[in-house]
Formats: structure tokens, C-alpha cells, sequence
């Protein structure tokens, strides 16, 4: 499996990753109607640096860098990550979460933060917390899970 910056020729793959995730509302906070004009501009927003994981040709995962907040806060990163669906528990989210913090120490970043990770996504937890995050905080009830109703988000930060 090789990571490597996403290109316009990856649009439609990345789409059918990220579009029925978002759509589940399950991971995201953000709108679940999204058409796929939308969800490639959420994606591929100018300030993220969009990667891909590609195994023989196919695309298994995608995530993105930015960073968290501008100013005083630009020196911490954020990411978001999708895996897909075929590819999951092979081991991709966690090569896209390794490149990240290697592109982010490569960058200048000083840390990396993520200010909502669904409670109900337990695979997504431990795995961060393997890659060295801890949970900064918890959110009480800050997400609205389609099927568990109000569940819980986590901060989730670490140093690089």
C-alpha cells in the first residue's frame, strides 16, 4: 500500500469512500444530504491537503490535513480519515493515521487535535489512543447518532 497525494483524477473514488459515510451520519458532524458537488468540496476544501491510500491500483482510504485553527492555534494539526468500506480492519486507517503524523511533524505542526470523536466510534478511539492520543475532553451528548441518539464526542489531542 503506498500514500500519496490525492489528485483531481481521484475524485470519483474518493466520493464513493467518503459520500455513503457522511451520508450514514454515523462518524460526521456535518449534513447527511449532501449531493456529490458538496461532498467533494467538503473533502477537497482549499485549506486541506488530501491523501489517498492505493493499493494496486484502488483506492482503500483518504484522509485529510489541516490545520486545527488559524493564528495562535495554526500550529496544531487536525485530520479527518475515512477507510473504505471493503478495506476495513486491513490496516489502512492506521497507515493514513501514521502518514499523518509524519506529513504533520514535516510541516511544522507541533501536535495534532481532534475536536469530535464520536464516542460510538470505538475502533476509531482505540485506534488513535494506539497512535499515542489521549482524550482531552468529552463533550457530553454533542452528537446526534442517527440510530443512538445523543451520544458523546471526545477531544483527542497529542504532541508531536
Amino acid at each position: 500500500m503506498q500514500i500519496r497525494a490525492a489528485g483531481k483524477a481521484d475524485w470519483q473514488a474518493v466520493l464513493a469512500i467518503i459520500a455513503p459515510v457522511l451520508a450514514a451520519g454515523e462518524t460526521y458532524a456535518v449534513a447527511r444530504d449532501l449531493d456529490a458537488e458538496a461532498v467533494l468540496a467538503y473533502w477537497f476544501s482549499p485549506s486541506h491537503e488530501v491523501f489517498v491510500a492505493e493499493e494496486d491500483g484502488a483506492i482503500l482510504g483518504t484522509y485529510y490535513l489541516v490545520a486545527n485553527r488559524q493564528g495562535g492555534g495554526a500550529h496544531v494539526a487536525n485530520c479527518g480519515y475515512i477507510t473504505a468500506a471493503a478495506a476495513q480492519g486491513k490496516g489502512v486507517a492506521r497507515a493514513m493515521g501514521e502518514h499523518s503524523l509524519a506529513r504533520a511533524r514535516e510541516r511544522g505542526f507541533r501536535a495534532m487535535q481532534f475536536n469530535h470523536v464520536v464516542s460510538t466510534n470505538e475502533r476509531a478511539v482505540a485506534l488513535w489512543q494506539k497512535l499515542g492520543f489521549a482524550i482531552v475532553g468529552t463533550l457530553p451528548q454533542a452528537f446526534n447518532h442517527p440510530t443512538q441518539g445523543y451520544v458523546d464526542a471526545y477531544v483527542m489531542f497529542r504532541d508531536l
